[in-house]
């Protein structure tokens, strides 16, 4: 982001929270030189805009698009932009949201439910190098790893994303299967399964089934 201008991307299906961003944008970036933004109303209409186009600057990201996750285009958008800021902007502020995206590689967690002026500061701050996060989404973050680690004698103590994952790795699923049946990145699923072992205080397959079944989620034959 220098003075040279910014080439910025808006995937948002509501057309009313477009506009709303692109106030905040014009706001925070103004001083920034010439604005470069293109919106973006589905994945496939991103995906549009993407190709052919120079490098991004910054990309701000809904999750609940009519056509599928936006974070499905997270790979995508870090594989052809280099060094891109995808930040995501959404009303989602539970674990399984935020910590799929942030694992797939978002670097920021917006919510377009906090006041304009903070959104507005939350972008500024990424020139400094300042992860965009809400508040009330960093306090999630501190709380998630201050917290000590529950003794997991029952499934409660995973996330519903992080049960269907070692439900597919339990029955034999590869992390790509694994991936392709719940439609999120192979990338993703091994943070998951990462999250799982740790959890569990288990390191393999054979582990994993055994828990799985003594948790309930599969039945040992």
């Amino acid at each position: 982001m220098t003075k040279q201008g910014m080439r910025i991307l808006v995937v948002e299906d509501v057309a009313a929270s477009r506009a709303w961003m692109m106030e905040r944008l014009r706001a925070a970036y103004g001083d920034a030189g010439p604005l470069v933004v293109d919106e973006a109303a589905s994945l496939a209409r991103a995906r549009q805009l993407l190709a052919g186009r120079p490098a991004l600057d910054l990309v701000l990201l809904d999750l609940g698009l009519p056509d599928g996750r936006g974070s499905d285009l997270i790979p995508e958008l870090l594989q052809g932009h280099g060094d891109v800021q995808v930040i995501i902007t959404t009303i989602y502020d539970d674990d399984d949201h935020l910590f799929s995206a942030l694992r797939a590689g978002a670097r920021g967690y917006l919510l377009k439910d906090q006041p304009a002026p903070a959104f507005e500061a939350a972008l500024k701050a990424l020139r400094d190098g300042v992860p965009a996060l809400s508040p009330s989404v960093a306090r999630r973050l501190i709380g998630h790893f201050s917290a000590p680690m529950a003794d997991c004698e029952s499934a409660d103590c995973l996330t519903a994303r992080e049960r269907d994952v070692l439900v597919l790795i339990a029955r034999g699923l590869s992390v790509a299967e694994a991936a392709d049946s719940l439609r999120i990145s192979a990338h993703t699923v091994r943070g998951y399964v990462k999250d799982i072992y740790r959890k569990l205080g288990i390191s393999s397959r054979a582990e994993a089934s055994i828990k799985a079944g003594r948790l309930g989620l599969i039945r040992l034959e």
